[in-house]
């Protein structure tokens, strides 16, 4: 099936006038068998789509939350194939939800693009975010992509201007990411007032649904989003209760999930007129 999730997924969203939920989990954090149990309670949770990180030494978009999230996985041993494995054994209990890897581009250049484009479809990947491939560049991966069915998904930001826009979605397809501040991840807080008439140009210009990720940390801001976005990407936040949860020896996964949880209802019922 491959991208063809990710389009049902919105298609059937948009029937029902609502935004999605996208949670952001690191594979591997705190540990591979609690991310994966993690990755395996979203969907029931509330996520709608899922994005799953994997671990890289050098997170150059990534504020201190994902880094120390990205720290932690690979002290426990994990990579981009244990990602990979980890995608597989979720696919194997879910045909539906659509799951986007984000990442960076040295580990794919090192892999080759066409044989980690075979092993992720494989995997049950729909789509990839590579936050450090130009978009002048992405041709080769793009093309190793689409031959397996799968989405290369481009980030634009508040400085992607009319100009700029075209080169930036001319290979996007699933959907289009737009960033909602300056700056890294888990810094900053989304506005949106301001995020409305850009998500509206993006959406425009690409014709794809429009994702708004990078300063959403609170039901409230997440439910602010959905009213003017397509889908609420949620990851700093998540992270962070993965990390306080391990400092208070807390179950994990219980707390990462019950976070899921409020902000999915926040999302799911943002455009809700009050009876």
């Amino acid at each position: 099936m491959t991208k063809a999730r990710i389009d049902a997924r919105f298609a059937a969203l948009k029937a029902e006038g609502r935004a999605a939920f996208v949670p952001y989990v690191m594979a591997g954090d705190p540990d591979a068998a609690t991310a994966l149990a993690i990755l395996k309670g979203l969907p029931a949770a509330g996520a709608d789509l899922i994005e799953v990180g994997f671990p890289f030494s050098d997170p150059m978009a990534e504020g201190p939350p994902i880094q120390r999230a990205a720290q932690r996985a690979l002290a426990k041993g994990m990579t981009l194939k244990g990602t990979l494995e980890a995608i597989a054994a979720f696919r194997a209990e879910d045909q539906a939800t659509p799951i986007i890897l984000m990442g960076y581009l040295n580990p794919l250049v090192t892999w080759g693009f066409e044989a980690f484009a075979a092993e992720a479809a494989e995997a049950g990947v729909d789509g990839v975010i590579v936050v450090d491939c130009p978009p002048e560049e992405a041709d080769p991966l793009a093309d190793a992509l689409e031959a397996h069915g799968m989405a290369l998904i481009f980030l634009t930001t508040p400085t992607t201007d009319d100009k700029r826009l075209p080169t930036v979605i001319r290979r996007a397809a699933g959907f289009v990411y737009y960033v909602s501040v300056a700056g890294v991840t888990g810094v900053k807080e989304a506005d949106a007032q301001a995020v409305a008439p850009n998500v509206e140009r993006i959406r425009k210009a690409s014709g794809l649904p429009v994702a708004v990720g990078f300063g959403i940390k609170t039901p409230e801001r997440a439910s602010a989003i959905a009213q003017v976005a397509d889908a609420v990407v949620v990851g700093s936040a998540l992270v962070d209760e993965v990390a306080e949860a391990v400092d208070l020896n807390e179950d994990v996964t219980r707390r990462v999930l019950s976070k899921v949880e409020s902000l999915a209802k926040a999302v799911r019922f943002a455009r809700r007129v009050p009876v």
